[in-house]
């Protein structure tokens, strides 16, 4: 049974805030009133240094009670133990420097450097600011969860280091101290034999998994350009199109792509180059044509344009496919799919690609409108409802029943404690879904996400990019230097290209010049980019290109 049914994570939040408050209430109640014994600075330094290291462990039981109970909510109180923890030893050793030495800094220093109890004890401290500073969603988002993790593994060490110095400080009785070890030592022991059954579980499924055919995980190397008609416009809603793109010649797609993948439109309006990347709804099962679903926004330049002017037999140049927001369903037996508003996109992609290959693993779809009119693929995710039991959906009209909530998903997703789930929408809809999943239980690596962000309307009067400059018949060649590869950059190719082409690692994500991931430093050499919007003014003046958009002038040298 979930613990949810008794306590939620805002009432463990404030039962946690409670408990830890109390007892610096009483400490200084007794302080106040005399009530601390014959040496009460001695009975504060030990009071204060034992809730410190119980706040601590507790922050530490809190993954092992989680998994052995299925108590989920536990996991929203982790942090505030762990901040209890470090402000009890903060308070421990301020009173020990204030009260003990005087407030004299330079005798307590020589006072740590003496004794080795110290060393240990305020190894710990300098070990748990850092922690404590970086324990807010903010901070998880900035460093990333990979990082965040790994840099609050140092709380074991904390622990560890606390447990010495008690254990050293104590000298004669050790009961105390070596309680504390014990506790410690199966701590980390749950962790270690943890960690290898996941290892061994992770082992096990990769030697017994089934890959779906090649044709529909694997996507080409070789990033297709060139020309698609536009074949038919569907109205999904009253502000929302899908359309379908096939060959000229209605041979099937020269490209491979993978559900969730997205791919670029070359448009021309009114007389401007625009690029602009829209997620492929369309599944990777139907190699005849390709659909994108776009919503006409405000101010949306290109969503204008491609309602109001692209039809019907309009050919548009494209470059696919792109992107790493993916699932083909060999990569765990379940998929969680959040949606907002045109968000659906790339849920939607995923739907049709897994129910096309009666995909035997649970789908979870969650998707959220403002009014009953804002929802797309109404009747084809009904009719999928029918046909695949394992195709769970739910729409959410905020106009009816609100926001999404923690009692809609717990409904909605049965224990809902890992991922994937893979989310896009609108980005303070993600946000708020990600701080809620963390605070259920779900590793925040294991929520994946996907925002495209337009670059805004050309300034009226901005001239026209200059698309090619000329290289006297001579093919340019590149030369990337940190990898100690060379090949040529004939006219076609851009550097990003040529670098695939010849096992040069490049990063990119959107190959339209919007996102900035292929930044490249040209150490010589000119190069011409059709797209340079993620390019700042201090990132030209430091001889920084868009790989995915420079192609070259003359001869090259990439610091790549």
């Amino acid at each position: 049974m979930s613990s949810s049914r008794f306590v939620d994570g805002p009432f463990a939040k404030r039962f946690v805030i409670f408990c830890g408050v109390v007892p610096a209430l009483v400490l200084a109640w007794d302080a106040w009133h005399g009530n601390l014994g014959v040496n009460g600075v001695n009975y504060l330094i030990r009071s204060t240094g034992m809730l410190g290291l119980v706040f601590l462990m507790l922050s530490l039981l809190v993954t092992p009670v989680r998994v052995l109970t299925g108590w989920n909510v536990l996991i929203s109180v982790r942090r505030n133990f762990g901040v209890y923890g470090c402000l009890y030893i903060s308070a421990h050793f301020l009173i020990y420097v204030f009260f003990d030495r005087g407030g004299d800094l330079a005798d307590a220093a020589s006072e740590i450097i003496k004794r080795r109890y110290l060393w240990f004890g305020f190894g710990a401290l300098v070990l748990m600011l850092p922690l404590a500073l970086t324990s807010t969603d903010g901070m998880v988002s900035r460093l990333g969860p990979t990082r965040w993790k790994a840099l609050h593994r140092l709380a074991y060490v904390a622990a560890i280091a606390g447990v010495i110095h008690f254990y050293l400080l104590v000298k004669s009785d050790t009961r105390r101290p070596f309680a504390f070890a014990v506790v410690l030592t199966g701590l980390l022991l749950f962790r270690i034999v943890r960690h290898e059954i996941g290892l061994r579980r992770e082992l096990r499924a990769a030697r017994t998994r089934v890959l779906p055919p090649k044709s529909v995980t694997t996507a080409k190397k070789k990033f297709w350009s060139g020309e698609l008609v536009v074949a038919r416009i569907f109205q999904e809603t009253h502000d929302t199109r899908t359309f379908r793109f096939r060959m000229p010649d209605g041979s099937p797609l020269p490209f491979e792509h993978v559900a969730g993948q997205y791919m670029n439109l070359k448009l021309r309006i009114d007389g401007r180059r625009v690029n602009r990347s829209y997620t492929i709804s369309s599944a990777p099962t139907r190699p005849d044509y390709v659909e994108v679903t776009i919503k006409r926004v405000p101010d949306g330049y290109a969503s204008h344009h491609m309602h109001d002017v692209v039809k019907e037999g309009d050919r548009i140049s494209v470059s696919a496919p792109a992107g790493v927001f993916v699932f083909a369903g060999h990569e765990s037996d379940r998929i969680v799919l959040l949606a907002g508003g045109v968000g659906i996109t790339p849920a939607m992609a995923v739907v049709r690609s897994l129910t096309d290959r009666s995909w035997s693993g649970d789908i979870y779809l969650l998707f959220s409108v403002r009014q009953k009119r804002d929802v797309i693929f109404e009747r084809e995710l009904a009719h999928l409802q029918e046909r695949f039991p394992n195709l769970h959906v739910d729409i959410v009209v905020s106009s009816e029943r609100g926001h999404m909530t923690r009692e809609i998903i717990e409904k909605h997703i049965p224990g809902l404690t890992r991922g994937p789930i893979m989310m896009c929408g609108p980005g303070p809809m993600m946000v708020a879904m990600r701080a809620l999943l963390v605070s259920m239980g779900v590793p925040d690596a294991e929520i994946h996400e996907e925002e495209f962000v337009s670059p805004p309307m050309p300034a009226p009067g901005e001239p026209e990019p200059v698309e090619e400059i000329p290289t006297n018949g001579a093919i340019p060649s590149v030369r990337f230097e940190k990898s100690g590869k060379s090949t040529e950059v004939p006219a076609e190719l851009t550097v990003l290209e040529a670098a695939e082409e010849c096992g040069v690692t490049i990063p990119f994500e959107c190959r339209s010049g919007i996102c900035g991931q292929c930044k490249t430093r040209l150490v010589s050499g000119k190069v011409v980019m059709e797209v340079q919007d993620a390019l700042t003014a201090g990132d030209r003046a430091r001889g920084i290109m868009l790989a995915c958009q420079a192609r070259a002038a003359q001869d090259l040298v990439v610091d790549a």
